[in-house]
């Protein structure tokens, strides 16, 4: 389960790596040649930038609760459980203390 966690987040980030600067060089190469105004390649890159934010966020999200899920499934205390116990762990001592 771990290694596909692990593929699918190198997957993404590898679809991710591209950054405004690559995409900015990749679209001004298209106004070059004319194929895109310069203002549809402004437009092209803000939009770009934006969903490949929006990206990174949803792929975040997922990777979360894909750790989540493993961790579920695996039964290990998460942080919640441990502090519920140690303050269980302080009323004995006390409770003990008191009684001595």
């Amino acid at each position: 389960m771990s290694n596909l966690i692990r593929k699918g987040m190198l997957m993404g980030f590898g679809i991710l790596s591209l950054t405004r600067e690559k995409a900015e060089e990749w679209i001004d190469e298209l106004v070059r040649r004319g194929e895109i105004s310069e203002k549809e390649g402004r437009e092209a890159v803000d939009e770009f930038v934006e969903k490949s934010k929006e990206m990174r966020q949803d792929l975040s999200s997922r990777v979360e609760s894909a750790v989540e899920e493993a961790v579920k499934k695996m039964n290990l205390a998460t942080r919640d459980d441990l502090d519920k116990l140690k303050k269980k762990i302080t009323a004995l001592e006390k409770t003990v203390k008191s009684g001595e």
